[in-house]
């Protein structure tokens, strides 16, 4: 058992499911639309919209809402502190895990 071994450094916020897939999308694209991300992490409107809020309140996620025609438009996109975060989540992580 490793001494460094401390769960307290896991990020709640990331940590679930449905929100690590979006940090992970969003960490390999500019921005996503909420049609984009829904498919790819496989949610519900609901579930999608309630980790984005979630992300969002952190400061992690900047959600912008336009228009595209007659369309509504929903995009999202990390913030610095939302890739700060995820690589010290990807860090704590990989710290969790025996070295050889």
């Amino acid at each position: 058992m490793a001494d460094d071994f401390d769960i307290g450094r896991i990020d709640d916020v990331i940590h679930g499911r449905i929100r690590l897939g979006i940090m992970a999308f969003l960490s390999g694209a500019d921005t996503a639309d909420f049609s984009t991300l829904k498919a790819r992490l496989q949610t519900t409107d609901g579930n999608l919209s309630v980790h984005l809020r979630k992300l969002e309140e952190a400061g992690f996620v900047a959600v912008t809402k336009s228009f595209r025609g007659r369309k509504p438009l929903t995009e999202a996109r990390l913030t610095e502190a939302g890739r700060t975060a995820f690589l010290a989540y990807l860090d704590a992580m990989a710290d969790l895990l025996p070295t050889r």
